[in-house]
Formats: structure tokens, sequence, C-alpha cells
């Protein structure tokens, strides 16, 4: 991905995990058409997380098929043996869970070797103190909105105090840090979250669905950020 954007620019990618793989190109060229910013890509391991998603030649496709920052989510224990594989499959910035880090800062260095922006993922149960010292190192950090492993869960309202309490830290410390948060973005949670200090915003089923087209969501969920 590009530099990270103003905190004041809310930014919107659509996570392939919720897309029809039967029709993946397409609904790549229908995330462009919209005018969403990037695409977000949930890789799970089924140890971290409960589930087993997707990975290396999915987001080899995926590449092929935008030319969108992919913005890839490592669900994963042991998140250092994956970083170049993935940089070289195409990711422009790589996330790692601190929970499954034993040494996060090298972790971190390792993604920001392989010429990808870095992320930071922390649990909706995890204090900010476990990122805290890896303010300087990261580019985003991303505030889980649910318990990771599904899509379509609910999001969990008490987080928001987290977000919150993050953008005075980063203010504080490294202000050109973008929060990203993920997990139950729809047109009445939206608001909430960009309020609290998010600016990136990750959303699955309520861009991804049989009721509209991707190009009204995305243009409802700006509708909601802006109203």
């Amino acid at each position: 991905m590009s530099a990270a954007p103003s905190r004041n620019l809310v930014s919107i990618g659509p996570s392939v995990l919720s897309a029809d793989f039967l029709r993946l190109g397409e609904q790549l060229r229908e995330f462009e058409v919209a005018g969403v910013e990037y695409v977000h890509f949930d890789v799970m391991d089924g140890r971290f997380v409960p589930n087993i998603s997707i990975g290396i030649p999915v987001l080899e496709a995926t590449r092929r098929g935008t030319t969108l920052p992919i913005d890839v989510h490592l669900m994963v224990t042991e998140p250092e043996r994956w970083i170049q594989p993935f940089r070289d499959a195409g990711a422009d910035s790589i996330t790692f869970h601190v929970e499954a880090a034993l040494h996060s800062h090298s972790v971190a260095q390792a993604i920001a070797a392989s010429g990808a922006e870095v992320g930071v993922a922390i649990n909706p149960g995890t204090p900010l103190s476990a990122i805290e010292e890896l303010i300087p190192f990261v580019d985003q950090i991303l505030v889980m909105t649910v318990n990771p492993g599904f899509g379509g869960q609910s999001f969990i309202e008490s987080v928001l105090s987290k977000v919150e309490r993050l953008r005075t830290l980063l203010d504080e410390r490294n202000p050109d840090v973008v929060i990203q948060v993920d997990g139950g973005i729809n047109e009445e949670t939206i608001a909430s979250a960009v309020k609290a200090g998010a600016s990136r915003i990750v959303a699955g089923t309520a861009l991804l669905n049989d009721d509209r087209s991707v190009a009204d969501n995305v243009r409802d969920l700006r509708l909601a950020v802006s109203s």
C-alpha cells in the first residue's frame, strides 16, 4: 500500500474472504468501479484462529486481477515464516497479530525490510500495552472489532473506547500511524468507528451481499460516515 493516508480521510477495503470465489475476477473489477481504496486479504491457519481461509495461490490470482493495493492480514502462528512469501505473491501491506509473535519487533522489522507497509493487529481482549513499544515501527494498527476467525460477526461496541485511547496514544507518539478496524462494520457501526479514531475500514458482508451492488454499498458506507 502507499503511505498511510491522513486519519481525516476514510479509506474502505472490501474483504476478499466475503467474495464469491467462483467469480473473483469479476468482483475485483466491481471493487475498482466502486472506488474502494484497497483490498483486504484475510489469511487463517486453523491454529491461531479456529478456521482455515485463503493463501498464496488466491493472493497471486487477486494480484493479477486488480491494481488496487492488497492489505494482507495474517491470522497465523509464526507470522515471520510467511512475510516474504506473501510479499512475493503481491501483498502491499502485511499485518501480523501481536498475540501470535514471540518477537514482535523482529516481525515488524522483517515486514519493513520486505518493502511492505507494516501493520500490527490486536484482538478485542488484548490490551494496548501489548503493542505500545511497536508504535515507532508500524504504519497501521488493526484493532479487531470482533474476535477473529469468522466473517459475519456482530461489532463489539466496547472496543470503541480502545480505539479512542489508541488514537490519543498515537497522537502523542507517532501521529502518522493509521488505525484500521475490522469486524462487524456496516452502516450503523462505521460512523462510530471513524469518530473513535479509525480511518482505514475493512468491510465484508456489508459490501458483498446479494441485496445490492458493491458500488451501492460503498456509497452508503461513505454516506454514513459523512452524515
